[in-house]
């Protein structure tokens, strides 16, 4: 409490009012208030003073920013009234003070923590979209004023994390964080919305090259790895691009559309930045509406599986399948497992397909199993998709698949590529290990093409090695074929068994055979069929040792069949032969109707 003179003199104070502003009694009576107000708030703070001491305004209460006696601000509740002084009759002022600076503080943390990220304390999404809408404001009244937004997503970020203790793996986007922000120039904005997600706002450009500049200014920085407790850890990350030249209305149209970049730069591989056309629009709705469609197939049965058989390169007996999965939708068609499998592992639609695609693909072997007995052993092949594999839960569901069908775990074979085995090389071995403590064999697709797992491959407890395509359809280079020689030496020094992919020529089959390879599967023996084809190959595990010889073609074009063997394959592609002749008529035909079928 304090009795103020109309000029603003202090002339009595009490001690609570010295404990708030940490004045003695004796040195706030030798001052003025106006020598305590905020400079701020002192014009306001006078004309209300003014307006009380003449008679226009009431009594009054405000908050006010006053300065303590040792320089910090503190804030009150000021109530003001005005009275006599009984013996003079001179107006004097009554202030009442009240501390109310915890509370702003609090206020203002709150005000902070709802526009921040609370771990790397950068704006978050709502501050951020609060910025480019300035952005776009000022581009309004200087047209000539250029800016862009970055939209950042970190490359298997996620498998990473993962990987990492949580402490470690916070302290990773905190790393990040600060190495983004030295890549950026005076007055831009950096966010983070969430996750490995962040953004940036590019203002004040000349041209919008510059924003092509920091991108790849931010991925040169990345190149440099993280270090966190000793441990070297390295990062990429895929960056779109949305610029002002669009015409932007909203905020968030500009944020979307930067977004849509990002995925297009993903796609395109690692370490990639895009940036967004007019054409991505069609490009985005195409691929929502897949999606959609996709997430209504799983319920309407419209995925069915191909099987491709597995020959066995010595006897060119069966020696099983590949299970490949298909889907026919209802208006499309045959959709090509190229477009909607890359989009089913970025939504996470792969998992329930996955899970589908191995039931499936256990049940049907059990079926046969059941029909023909004495064609067994004759082995599954299933791909597990690197989402599939990190699941936390897949041992429990391999086991309960393997429970319902019935179907002996030394019958199915799980296929993964090596960077599904690679993120995370200690999780790996240990899901491999309890996926191979069930009696299920493990192979490695695609061997070849990367160089990563060589040195943990006598780690893994593998089975098979499967050659890559792109070897083995190239052979006659000498490169390629020393490459296929080397994997077939590597696996059989580790014990293990091979497979060769993409066999499409009776000459790839016989340099695979000098080389010793054990299996082999491709166009040559077998395209992937129906399960009603497939059925053919298991009723007739020797249905294929016919192509082990070449074919002959006489004089007059006609193809001398190898009888039932032949006849039999030919049917399982498509039965068009059946259509033309009657059953068992057809051991001589004309080569076009071959190359029909």
């Amino acid at each position: 409490m304090a009795l103020v003179g109309p000029l603003g003199c202090w002339l009595q104070v009490n001690q609570a009012l010295c404990q708030i502003t940490g004045y003695s009694e004796q040195e706030l009576e030798e001052k003025y208030f106006q020598h305590l107000v905020h400079p701020n708030d002192l014009g306001a703070a006078l004309v209300q003073v003014h307006q009380l001491l003449e008679g226009t305004i009431p009594p009054f209460q405000m908050e006010q920013q006053y300065l303590h006696q040792k320089g910090h601000t503190i804030w009150v509740i000021w109530s003001v009234s005005l009275t006599r002084d009984l013996a003079t009759k001179e107006n004097r002022l009554i202030f009442q003070l009240q501390d109310i600076s915890e509370r702003k503080r609090a206020e203002a943390q709150l005000l902070h923590d709802a526009f921040h990220d609370g771990l790397t304390e950068l704006p978050n999404r709502a501050l951020f979209l609060d910025h480019v809408k300035l952005a776009m404001e000022r581009g309004k009244r200087y047209p000539n004023r250029q800016f862009a937004v970055l939209f950042l997503d970190f490359d298997r970020f996620k498998i990473i994390n993962d990987s990492l203790v949580p402490a470690m793996g916070d302290q990773l986007l905190i790393a990040i964080a600060s190495r983004l922000q030295t890549c950026l120039r005076p007055g831009d904005t950096i966010a983070r919305l969430g996750g490995d997600e962040f953004t940036m706002l590019l203002e004040e450009m000349r041209h919008y090259s510059e924003s092509l500049e920091v991108a790849a200014r931010i991925q040169q920085s990345l190149e440099e790895p993280f270090t966190l407790n000793g441990n070297e850890i390295f990062i990429s990350v895929s960056i779109g691009i949305a610029d002002s030249s669009m015409g932007y209305e909203q905020p968030e149209d500009m944020l979307r559309d930067a977004d849509t970049a990002m995925y297009r730069a993903k796609a395109r591989g690692a370490k990639c930045h895009e940036v967004f056309d007019k054409t991505m629009h069609s490009q985005v709705a195409s691929r929502l509406q897949m999606e959609s469609d996709m997430r209504r197939a799983i319920g309407r049965e419209e995925f069915f599986l191909c099987y491709q058989p597995i020959v066995l390169l010595e006897t060119g007996r069966l020696a099983g399948f590949e299970a490949l999965v298909r889907w026919k939708h209802p208006e499309l068609g045959l959709v090509s497992p190229a477009h909607f499998i890359p989009l089913a592992e970025e939504t996470g639609l792969i998992l329930q397909i996955g899970h589908w695609v191995l039931q499936e693909a256990c049940r049907q072997m059990r079926e046969w199993q059941e029909i023909y007995p004495a064609s067994f052993p004759l082995q599954m092949s299933v791909n597990l998709s690197s989402k599939q594999f990190t699941q936390p839960n897949l041992i429990e569901q391999i086991r309960a698949i393997l429970n319902d069908t019935k179907l002996e775990a030394r019958y199915l074979k799980l296929e993964l590529t090596e960077s599904a085995v690679m993120d995370n090389v200690e999780a790996a071995m240990k899901q491999l290990a309890e996926i191979r403590a069930l009696g299920i064999e493990l192979s490695i697709d695609d061997f070849g093409t990367g160089y990563s797992s060589l040195s943990y491959l006598h780690r893994f407890p593998l089975n098979t090695l499967k050659i890559d395509r792109s070897f083995v359809m190239s052979m006659n280079e000498k490169e390629n074929i020393e490459i296929v020689r080397t994997i077939i030496a590597l696996a059989g020094s580790l014990g293990m068994g091979v497979i060769a992919e993409g066999v499409e020529t009776f000459d790839q089959l016989t340099q695979l055979r000098n080389l010793h390879c054990g299996c082999g599967q491709g166009y040559y023996f077998s395209k992937p069929v129906e399960k009603d084809a497939a059925e053919l190959f298991v009723k007739d595990c020797n249905l294929l040792k016919a192509l082990f010889t070449p074919l002959l073609i006489d004089e007059s074009q006609v193809l001398i069949t190898r009888g039932t063997s032949t006849a039999l394959k030919v049917a399982a592609y498509g039965k068009a032969l059946d259509e033309r002749w009657p059953a068992g008529r057809w051991k001589r035909c004309p080569v076009s109707a071959l190359r029909q079928v």
